[in-house]
């Protein structure tokens, strides 16, 4: 019987030779390799030679005790290789650097750094686990992840990393795998593993392919017991084995074999294969051709520790096949086991030298000839790099997967019709992707004690976005619904639009019964922050979606699927190095922005900026006033704005006009308002006015004629309650008559022209156009910006008197006013002018944060295309952005400001000079550039508590921020 096994085990495991042409050990230069090894060879003793078999484990959190007793080990049992488990990095580079002093020959440094050195060690990088980067399309992306995690483990002086796991994970229930594969497809998981290992390689980091031979479609995990693979060799063959043939052509530096029971390749019953002289021997080394290192998994574990005796199973690894016995449970008692064997002639020296010599090469070919001392210097910042963020967030958009998307309800778009609600299940933390949805729309969580008071809840909304978040700490953490959380998801499922984005491994999925009501189905496969805000980006169609599922998860969605979804070109957010930009110099924007916030230029700053469709920097500094006590600035707080409301209001509704034929820029002040027929004005065209080049005055100070004796609001015009003519509301308490109005345009209409024609900047067009809009329309501007413009954008913070819908906590106040309204100014406009028109002026009176700015600047930058909508033709924004009197020595184009045409003006004078923005008396400023795609907005209340002198123009802090800006350019 057990010859005709051999013999059928002999004519199957033909299918396995794929044998590896080149020793993946040997290095470029081959003989100083050869000579460096057989001189240490021969110089050691037979202790010397059996101790180089031996990988310990070592922890650096266990104590001087621990340590004593490993570096014993190192010198009396001369043990050839350490592997590092639990601790922190810098004190194991010094454990490392002192066992390495204490070895005679340096020691081969291995760990589990599957997704990166977290997965043994504290205060190091986590990369996305293998499930994830399963998802993944472009593999050049995942050999990017092993070259980052190869980086990581040769500064840290780590030689080996024990990766990829490159089991199949066919089976969903597999309990210590699952996340740690890379699917369930084995030519995707080939695929991931070989660009994986080769970005280690290129790293200089040696790889190992496991667990051998294959581990994926098993319900045991070997730490506690003998898993069975029970499958015949064709499938074994398709299946397990696959991706072993493609590493070991390609080079895989080792494979580790895994303590299975696999009867279909060894013919005992119930031995481990990592004691196997079949599998490890016959196959993998004869049939299969490796050359490489072959170590067994952790002798400590049940799966072969319950086999038999320590010692007894080293040696039985040994005659085996296997080269490295890793994490032996007794290392004298097995050293001297195999120098018995040795002695007895049971392992000879020819079996000893092939093992030891291989050790010895992958010695020198990771530079153990020529060892250097771990470096703690700086250690700790680089095993935790701007790089590594960066690379991270780039895997995690590429792998977010939208499996379902009926009714096309992803991305989400047409948000003026959208009342979005948030609802989390799971037992994590789910608030980076709710501020993450925050940014894009009105998103308000909604919670609630039982079911019935969701359901209720949620009848004000009509999408419900429902996030399942679980512990991101480790891949085996639970990722199940509990049966609560199934029924609310079917039963909310039932009666709204829902979309569903799951933060765990898929398999999660597998347990709900139907999909059938859910609309939007996105998998996200982690929780941690990066991925929850990846996934907001991609529900609102700020990235594309592009991952496919790497398992299958029920309801008829296999490995493989998964929808491509196109950006809707909004606003998305990076790490500046996505883009070309530099973390660290644009960090020395914090030191100017709030020095201007020590030295009292204003009490607090938002800060943006946004390269190439992403907000690469957003900050806040200080305080709403200078009080100790007060609110200290927040993302979503709210500024005056001040005259960027010409940009962000009337210009878009003046372009939108032209656009459609129904003004042109030459058309006359006359032809939009008869009024000023009669009018020294009447042959102003919109192209004069709007760039300041018009014969206008700067201003007039309307309020003033409002005011008695005292300086004090005439109770002619003004009233403290509103009623009858008193309407036009202009503080708090404070009403003004309504019919001021056509005394405000009868005065403009009415003002003489300047002198001569020259640039001279005047508000004054601004307040003659809102009368021209309000009047076609019918309809005042603030509905018109609301209806629209910011609602489609998403510019949720973004208005007219925000009093009227947000607390003051969230409005910066701007003024202490002492000369017109005699109170604090806050949600209220500070310009006199817009006030006297309810707040509502062309010139100023919008209120915003600086992400909805950028919003609309980006919008512009666009050339008219937002959120999947195009606002104006990008004609139409060339023509606004052009400079028609640069001749006559302005600079400004229609509406828009330009950089300056000589050493002095409103940017850094870095800046292209197809860029344009404006700024605003209350210290805020917005400006972008074509030419290298950035979106600079700096919002302030400088003109708190008293407008006073303009230290923060004074000073350039605006103009000193932009240059930076464009000195953290690298590409």
């Amino acid at each position: 019987m057990r010859l005709l096994f051999i013999l059928v085990l002999f004519i199957a495991s033909k299918s396995f030779v794929y044998a590896q042409t080149t020793d993946p050990l040997l290095t470029p230069d081959v003989e100083n390799q050869k000579k460096w090894v057989d001189s240490i060879y021969d110089g050691f003793t037979l202790d010397q030679k059996i101790g180089q078999l031996f990988m310990v484990q070592a922890f650096s959190n266990m104590g001087l005790r621990h340590e004593n007793i490993i570096s014993q080990m190192v010198t009396n049992n001369h043990i050839g290789g350490i592997i590092f488990s639990k601790g922190d990095p810098v004190s194991q580079a010094k454990f490392n650097n002192t066992l390495q002093s204490a070895a005679k020959v340096p020691l081969l440094i291995g760990m589990d750094a599957e997704w990166g050195l977290s997965m043994r060690l504290d205060s190091t990088y986590a990369f996305p686990w293998n499930m994830t980067l399963g998802a993944i399309k472009n593999n050049k992306l995942v050999e990017k992840a092993g070259y980052h995690i190869g980086e990581h483990c040769r500064r840290l002086g780590v030689h080996f990393n024990f990766a990829p796991d490159i089991d199949i994970n066919t089976n969903p229930k597999n309990p210590i795998i699952g996340n740690r594969s890379f699917g369930e497809d084995r030519d995707n998981v080939t695929e991931k593993a070989s660009a994986f290992m080769h970005g280690m390689h290129q790293a200089g980091v040696l790889s190992s392919a496991k667990h051998f031979p294959g581990h994926g479609d098993t319900d045991t995990d070997s730490h506690l017991a003998l898993p069975t693979i029970d499958f015949d060799l064709k499938r074994i063959d398709s299946i397990e084995i696959y991706p072993y043939r493609r590493l070991i052509k390609e080079g895989v530096s080792s494979v580790m074999v895994a303590h299975l029971n696999v009867p279909a390749l060894e013919p005992q019953n119930g031995l481990p294969s990592s004691l196997s002289k079949h599998i490890i021997t016959d196959i993998l080394k004869e049939k299969m051709g490796f050359k490489g290192l072959i170590f067994t998994d952790a002798l400590n574990m049940k799966g072969v520790a319950n086999f038999s005796s320590p010692g007894d199973i080293d040696l039985a690894a040994f005659l085996a096949g296997n080269d490295i016995l890793l994490i032996s449970e007794d290392v004298p008692r097995a050293a001297q086991k195999l120098k018995e064997a040795y002695d007895s002639g049971i392992i000879s020296e020819e079996r000893l030298a092939y093992s030891v010599k291989k050790i010895l090469k992958a010695k020198y070919k990771v530079g153990l000839n020529n060892l250097k001392p771990v470096k703690l210097d700086n250690l700790l910042a680089d095993l935790n790099r701007t790089e590594d963020d960066a690379l991270y967030q780039k895997l995690m958009e590429n792998a977010i997967t939208v499996v379902k998307n009926k009714g096309d309800i992803l991305p989400i778009r047409n948000l003026e019709t959208k009342k979005i609600a948030y609802l989390k299940l799971g037992d994590d933390d789910g608030s980076d992707f709710l501020k993450g949805l925050q940014k894009y729309g009105k998103v308000h969580e909604v919670v609630g004690n039982n079911l019935d008071e969701v359901i209720e809840n949620l009848k004000a909304y009509n999408t419900v976005i429902i996030g399942f978040h679980r512990s991101n700490d480790n891949p085996w953490k639970s990722f199940a619904f509990t049966n609560k959380e199934m029924v609310w998801l079917y039963e909310i499922a039932r009666t709204n639009t829902v979309i569903l984005d799951v933060f765990v491994r898929p398999y999660a999925l597998l347990d709900l019964k139907t999909l059938e009501n859910v609309e939007g189905l996105v998998v996200s496969y982690q929780n941690s922050p990066f991925a929850q805000d990846a996934s907001a980006q991609v529900i609102f169609g700020a990235i594309q979606a592009q991952g496919s599922l790497p398992v299958s998860i029920g309801n008829g969605f296999v490995a493989g699927n998964g929808l491509t979804l196109s950006s809707l070109s909004r606003l998305g957010y990076a790490i500046p190095e996505r883009v070309g930009m530099s973390t660290e110099k644009l960090n020395k924007i914090d030191a100017i922005a709030q020095r201007a916030v020590d030295e009292k230029m204003t009490p607090g700053i938002q800060l943006l900026v946004a390269r190439k469709g992403k907000v690469i920097y957003s900050k806040n500094f200080g305080k709403h006033t200078y009080d100790k006590n007060a609110e200290p600035v927040k993302f979503n707080d709210m500024y005056d704005v001040a005259s960027l409301t010409k940009i962000l209001a009337t210009l878009p509704l003046i372009m939108e006009l032209e656009e459609k034929g129904i003004v042109s820029l030459d058309t006359k002040l006359s032809r939009i308002l008869p009024d000023y027929v009669n009018s020294n004005k009447k042959d102003i065209t919109l192209k004069q006015m709007l760039s300041h080049y018009a014969r206008l005055n700067p201003w007039i100070p309307f309020y003033f004629a409002t005011l008695d004796i005292n300086k004090r609001p005439d109770p002619k015009y003004y009233r403290k309650e509103s009623g009858g003519k008193f309407t036009v509301k202009v503080a708090n308490d404070l009403y003004m008559r309504s019919d001021y109005q056509d005394t405000i345009q009868k005065r403009i209409k009415d003002s003489d022209l300047l002198k001569s024609l020259h640039y001279r900047y005047s508000d004054l067009p601004y307040f003659i156009l809102k009368k021209y809009l309000e009047k076609h329309y019918d309809k005042g501007m603030d509905e018109l910006v609301q209806d629209r413009f910011y609602q489609s954008l998403g510019a949720n913070h973004t208005t007219y008197n925000p009093n009227n819908i947000f607390s003051d906590i969230n409005i910066v106040p701007t003024e202490i006013d002492d000369y017109y309204r005699h109170q604090k100014i806050q949600g209220f406009v500070h310009d006199m002018g817009a006030a006297m028109q309810g707040g509502v002026g062309g010139h100023a009176g919008i209120f915003s944060n600086a992400n909805d700015v950028a919003k609309i600047m980006q919008t512009f930058l666009q050339k008219g295309f937002y959120g999947g909508k195009r606002y104006f033709k990008p004609e139409t924004l060339d023509k606004f952005n052009t400079c028609f009197y640069c001749d006559e020595n302005n600079r400004r184009g229609v509406g828009f400001d330009k950089p300056q045409l000589s050493d002095t003006g409103p940017t850094c004078g870095c800046v292209s000079m197809s860029s344009f923005g404006h700024s605003g008396f209350t210290g805020t400023y917005a400006w972008a550039d074509p030419e290298e795609e950035i979106v600079y907005v700096f919002l302030a209340n400088r003109t708190f508590p008293k407008a006073g002198s303009n230290t923060l123009l004074r000073e350039n802090i605006r103009t000193d921020i932009q240059k930076l800006i464009y000195e953290a350019i690298i590409d």
